[in-house]
Parts: C-alpha cells; sequence; structure tokens
C-alpha cells in the first residue's frame, strides 16, 4: 500500500477509556473441574484477560487459544462425560448448533457426530468492550447505514453491540438488535447490560432471520436496526427493503474487504449489485474499454463501509458507490485508514490498495485484445507483447516463452506450438508465465488469476473461441520473427533448391506446417478477417496441395512470386482481381 498523506492526530470524537467486562466467572462454572484447575495453574489472570476460547474435543486434551499462541491445559484426555457436564449447564444448542450462558454473552458451539452426538465444542469467551467505537464513532451519529467487515475474530460483533448501546443510550434513539444467536445480546430471555436500553428480538432459527428483520420494521417503528452476520440473499434483500423504508442499518457481513463482497452474488447487493452491460461502439472508444463492462446495478444499501483490519485499525469508505464505481472503472481509489494509538489518539491517513493492479490495467489496456496481434511487417515495431517477452530473454530455442493457459485447452495449446515449432512452452503455475492466454468469456468475469496477472504485470491475451487456429495466429504474432528465422535455417540446412524438385520427399513435421498455415489462412478469410492471405514459400508439390484445400473450401489461390521464394496466396473468389 502506498501512503499518500498523514493529517494531524486528533483526538477520536469520544473520549477514549475502554472498559471490558468478560464474566469469565460465569464460564468457568460450566467446565468440568479439573479443566478450571488446569486453566488457572497455566495461566496468570492478566494472560485470562487475552483468552479468545476453549476448545474441548472427544478423546483429546482441552486447549486454550489466545491471540499469539495455543496450549493445551493438561495431558488428561476429554471425555464423554466432560462433555455432558458442560451441555448440561448451558442453555439449549439451537439449529446453528450454539448455545450460551443466561445473562452472558459466551457462546458455546458444537460439533456433532454423525448419529448427532456432541463431541466437540468451542467455547468462545464473550466480552463488551465499551469504547471500541470512538475510531469511528462519527461514522455511527452520521444516521447513514454502516457496514462493518472483517475477518472471524477481529472484533466485528463486539464493535456492534457498542454501537447498538452509544445509539441507544448516548443519542436517545429506538434501537431494535435482531439476535439469531443470541451472541449480541447474550443467552436467555433478559439481554446483557451491555446493549444499553436497545431492544433485542431473538430469531429463532437462522433460516427465519430476513422474516424477523422486516418484522422489527413493520411492528416496532425503530430508527435504527442492527444486524449481525447478513449471509444469504434473503437477508440481503431483507436489508433494502429496510433501508429503503428510511432506517439505518448497522451490520456486518462475511467478507473481508469491499472487493470480496463484489465478487460475492449472493451479497454484492448490499453494495449496489454488479451487472453486465453492453456499450456502443462509440461509447467504447471513448471510455477506452472493452464493449462488454461490468457496472453497478443500483444504489447500495449500505452507504458507508469500515474494514476492521485489526483491533485498533480500520479502513473507513464514506461514499460506497463511489467507491465500487471506481474499482469497477479501474480509476484509483484514496482509502481512509485509521490507526488508534494506546492514548486514544487516532491517526488518519489516505492509502491506495488498489491502485497496483488497476493502474497497471489502465497502463496495458491497448495490450489486452479480443484476438491475436496481427502479424508484424518488415520494418514495423513489434507489438508491446512481443517486446515483454523479448525483453525478459524469452522466445529463443533455448530459452521458450511460458504460456500459461486459462480456460484453453492446453492439449491444443501444446498441438499447436508443436505445429507452429515456436519458440514456447505451456506451464501450469501463474508464477511462472511470461504470456496468459484466456477467453472473451473468462476475461469479462476477471477471475482471480486474471487479476493476480495483472498485479504481476503478465501481458494477457484474449481468444475469441477455443480453436487451434485462433491459437496458431496468437503464436504468428508473438513469434513472427522466430519463427520466420527458424525457417530460413531449416531450408539453409537442408538446401533451398531441394525443395523445387518434384521427387523429393517433404519431411512430416514441414508438411504439417504448412498445411496447418494453409487451414488457419482459410479460417481467416471465411470469417472476413482479412481479405486476402500469403503463405510462406514452399516446394510446389506442398503449393498444390495448399491449393486443392482452398478449392475444398470454394476460396481462391495461386502462385505468386519467383523461385525459391514461390508461394500461395488465399482469397475469396469474389475478390480475384
Amino acid at each position: 500500500m502506498t501512503t499518500w498523506r498523514t493529517t494531524s492526530a486528533t483526538k477520536s470524537p469520544a473520549p477514549f477509556g475502554e472498559e471490558i467486562t468478560d464474566n469469565l466467572e460465569d464460564l468457568l462454572a460450566v467446565l468440568p473441574p479439573h479443566v478450571v484447575e488446569a486453566l488457572e495453574a497455566e495461566s496468570t489472570p492478566e494472560e485470562r484477560k487475552e483468552l479468545i476460547e476453549i476448545v474441548l474435543d472427544l478423546g483429546r486434551p482441552p486447549e486454550a487459544r489466545y491471540p499469539d499462541r495455543e496450549v493445551y491445559l493438561s495431558d488428561r484426555e476429554v471425555t464423554r462425560e466432560d462433555i455432558a457436564y458442560v451441555a448440561e449447564r448451558i442453555g439449549r444448542f439451537g439449529d446453528d448448533n450454539r448455545a450460551g450462558i443466561e445473562r452472558t454473552l459466551h457462546r458455546i458451539s458444537a460439533i456433532r457426530s454423525r448419529s448427532g452426538q456432541i463431541v466437540g465444542l468451542t467455547c468462545r469467551i464473550g466480552r463488551a468492550v465499551y469504547g471500541t467505537i470512538g475510531i469511528v464513532r462519527d461514522l455511527v451519529e452520521s444516521g447513514e447505514s454502516l457496514l462493518l467487515l472483517g475477518r472471524p475474530g477481529v472484533g466485528k460483533t463486539t464493535m456492534l453491540r457498542e454501537t447498538a448501546r452509544v445509539l441507544a443510550d448516548d443519542l436517545g434513539k429506538r434501537v431494535i438488535i435482531v439476535d439469531t444467536s443470541n451472541e449480541i445480546a447474550g443467552d436467555g430471555d433478559i439481554p446483557h447490560p451491555s446493549i444499553g436500553r436497545a431492544r433485542r428480538m431473538q430469531v429463532p432459527t437462522p433460516a427465519l432471520q430476513h422474516a424477523v428483520m422486516i418484522e422489527a420494521v413493520e411492528n416496532h417503528m425503530p430508527e435504527v436496526i442492527v444486524i449481525d452476520e447478513i449471509g444469504t440473499e434473503l437477508e440481503a434483500a431483507a436489508a433494502r427493503t429496510i433501508a429503503e423504508r428510511g432506517v439505518q442499518l448497522v451490520g456486518t457481513a462475511h467478507g473481508n474487504t469491499l472487493e470480496n463482497l463484489m465478487m460475492n452474488p449472493t451479497l454484492s447487493d448490499l453494495i449496489g449489485g454488479i451487472q453486465s452491460v453492453t456499450l456502443s461502439d462509440e461509447e467504447a472508444r471513448r471510455r477506452g474499454t472493452q464493449k462488454s463492462i461490468l457496472e453497478r446495478k443500483a444504489p447500495p444499501t449500505f452507504t458507508m463501509m469500515v474494514e476492521i483490519q485489526a483491533r485498533d485499525r480500520v479502513a473507513v469508505y464514506r461514499d460506497v458507490a463511489s467507491a465500487v464505481d471506481a474499482i469497477l472503472r479501474g480509476q484509483p481509489l484514496r482509502v481512509e485508514v485509521r490507526q488508534r494509538a494506546p492514548d486514544g489518539t487516532v491517526t488518519v491517513t489516505y492509502e491506495q490498495p488498489y491502485q497496483a493492479e488497476h493502474a497497471a490495467d489502465t497502463e496495458r489496456r491497448p495490450t489486452r485484445r479480443r484476438g491475436p496481434e496481427p502479424i508484424p511487417q518488415a520494418g514495423e515495431e513489434p507489438a508491446p507483447v512481443v517486446r515483454d517477452v523479448l525483453r525478459a530473454g524469452r522466445g529463443t530455442p533455448d530459452r521458450p516463452a511460458r504460456v500459461f493457459p486459462f480456460g484453453v485447452s492446453r492439449n491444443r495449446l501444446e498441438q499447436a506450438i508443436h505445429q507452429m515449432a515456436a519458440p514456447a512452452t505451456v506451464v501450469r503455475d501463474l508464477r511462472d508465465a511470461d504470456v496468459v492466454v484466456t477467453l472473451k468469456n473468462y476475461y469479462r468475469r476477471r477471475p482471480q488469476p486474471l487479476r493476480e496477472a495483472e498485479a504481476r504485470g503478465i501481458p494477457i491475451y484474449v481468444l475469441r473461441n477455443n480453436t487451434i487456429v485462433q491459437m496458431a495466429n496468437l503464436l504468428r504474432s508473438l513469434f513472427a520473427e522466430q519463427l520466420q528465422s527458424s525457417v530460413m535455417r531449416q531450408d539453409a540446412e537442408r538446401g533451398s533448391d531441394r525443395w523445387d524438385d518434384e521427387e523429393a520427399e517433404v519431411p512430416e513435421d514441414r508438411l504439417a506446417a504448412a498445411m496447418f498455415e494453409a487451414e488457419s489462412a482459410i479460417h481467416d478469410v471465411l470469417s472476413g478477417e482479412v481479405s486476402s492471405v500469403d503463405l510462406r514459400p514452399q516446394a510446389s508439390h506442398v503449393r498444390r496441395l495448399q491449393h486443392q484445400l482452398a478449392e475444398r473450401y470454394n476460396l481462391a489461390s495461386r502462385s505468386r512470386g519467383r523461385e525459391p521464394q514461390r508461394y500461395v496466396e488465399i482469397f475469396r473468389r469474389d475478390g480475384l482481381p
């Protein structure tokens, strides 16, 4: 990432005074006594404040997990009696195999066998951390809908819980929490005090979360709805319905970054949705893009977004619509990054996380074409991709260019390389590639391997279809000089006059290459790409076979030039002078 500017340090919107409540003693009360004794023996009270979860797996030693390490608590293996001891002292497991402890934020998740018996427990310590939203409090108070993203365990739910309390208590708004797994407000009928005056609606089963979201709006007139883990298309649609009614949304979704959300067809509606649009020829030329492009489909459900990168570091997108448009169009995007120091001071910087990939896309756009590059003629400068390969010292018999096919038939590409005798080889790892070859339908979707190739500066060629003819045209485009030199070298070694002899025997590979070249030319003439094609010089009986092949496709052909450089020209019959 490139840091553009650092502002002077400013205090967070609210005084920074973080207070943590974990009710750890309530969780220890439901664990087997020998596990509790081992935990107290292995850790100090200060270390237990950093404890993330305790894992009890049948037949394995109990394990304590901290942010930076994992510790086995004893050599004694967990038994079925230990697991039953815990299950009897906690709430009922729901359809999502989660349970809790009444009036606490702890979450116990079960792993079941095929028969439905519990064979493992993950006891996650739930903490109410007061003061966590100081770093984004101005966004919470703006009244705009806010989406929180981040990897599991980074603190999304903790921040969501604190947001609900601040909106309800400090700002006096009517807040409804849609609590699917009782993770925000704890287990039991009475919610945990950490949510303040906010009201909590429990969801009987995760499949009904979208229905409870709509019920909350229709029945309880909230000003703010807080949702954790939006993960299905129905929930995304319900969120859009709520936002369109003028209710502020604060929620979390699966995904680490904005681009993850854009690539997720289920949840992309949260940021406006992505659709393919076909531009007119004039508009495509004006934009300097292909005719088929990706664009945002609608206004985003969440107008602002926060990527929680670490406990004290977040990336802020104040205008999600503009950010999505910039990424889709390959334009530079500055992202506001906030870093909180131990004393509560928040430093704001501006970075460009998408600069390298999309700047490279803009600079190299002329080299990614819808079809192969035409063969450079004498005196012309080679195509940009050719220069890239030659500059790397590749494209010679000693050091063949490495081609990575994505969505292209590997066998056909290898066959084309063999028949053309091109100085290239097919590789299976993108990191080893000098050139990437793909098809138009793959390139339009822009999957991860192609984006990675662009980020690495690897030239990409796009073929219209998955045929050997298209691949041969590409190889002639890339290695025109090398292929011509190879033919001249072979003629010199074998003696050019030999190919003028009617009775001379033409090597099989040479004949196959000549007929393959004629087939490629016939395809180009029939498709209308060119009006005529000149083939390489060949012996008279090879030329006769090329004439016969053209006749078979109802095309005209004639021999031109003088020996030993006499060659065949193929063209349409109506184009005969």
